[in-house]
């Protein structure tokens, strides 16, 4: 039996806007100016998500419920078998996201979905247990994929990041294999993501004020189940 103990947990509210790539190119430049890139500022980042058979967990999400949740195993790069990779726990209730997650070796988050020996110790393991055991059959469904470039301020709890060629597949749903995909955006399209434990700073809010840049409501997973299986 394999005991995880590292954990980690994250409190924000996340804004999204869809905008053209030109526009990201622009608002690089001008928030480059007060926000610093991050510690890891470019890179492709995968996410499998795991739902039950029938898509329960996704069905209710884009119902847009006060309350929803989501559960995936998270890499920033092509893992091999013992690899560290993220075991993710993502809650939103009325516009507050909660993320919970532990970093273990790549087996160990595909394993504790099939059997019962990996164990994750602490409240984020036990919250984590317990959503495996209310929703039973767990499998993995889709694997979402895109290219990212980060900004981040932690002096003041400011992230912002801009996602492009956001890409879905749900046949060989493995991290390690190649990171292709059917696109979830056009192509000329990019996800921008402000995510903040307070209010935004002065310049950013005039930049999207001035620039006309809105907010949206935008899942990566949700669109992904909608042009798959919805159609549209």
């Amino acid at each position: 039996i394999q005991v995880i103990k590292l954990r980690k947990v994250l409190k924000r509210f996340e804004c999204k806007y869809i905008i053209s790539k030109d526009q990201a190119i622009e608002m690089e430049k001008y928030i480059s100016e007060y926000i610093p890139k991050d510690i890891y500022p470019s890179g492709t980042i995968q996410s499998l998500y795991y739902d039950t058979p029938n898509y329960q967990l996704i069905r209710k999400s884009i119902e847009k419920p006060l309350y929803k949740e989501k559960i995936r195993i998270r890499s920033y790069e092509i893992p091999n078998e013992q690899s560290n990779v993220f075991l993710e726990l993502k809650k939103k209730s009325e516009k507050i996201v909660f993320k919970r997650r532990v970093e273990l070796p790549y087996t160990d988050a595909t394993n504790f979905f099939i059997n019962d020996n990996v164990i994750l110790e602490g409240q984020i393991g036990r919250e984590i247990h317990y959503f495996k055991k209310f929703y039973q059959n767990l499998i993995p469904s889709f694997l979402i994929i895109y290219d990212r470039k980060a900004y981040c301020d932690y002096n003041i709890d400011l992230r912002i990041t801009f996602d492009n060629n956001i890409r879905f597949r749900t046949d060989n749903l493995s991290l390690n294999n190649e990171r292709t995909g059917d696109l979830v955006l056009d192509e000329d399209k990019v996800l921008l993501e402000i995510k903040t434990c307070g209010g935004y700073p002065m310049w950013l809010c005039k930049y999207l004020s001035e620039n006309k840049i809105y907010k949206t409501s935008f899942s990566k997973y949700g669109i992904a189940y909608k042009k798959l299986i919805l159609g549209r």
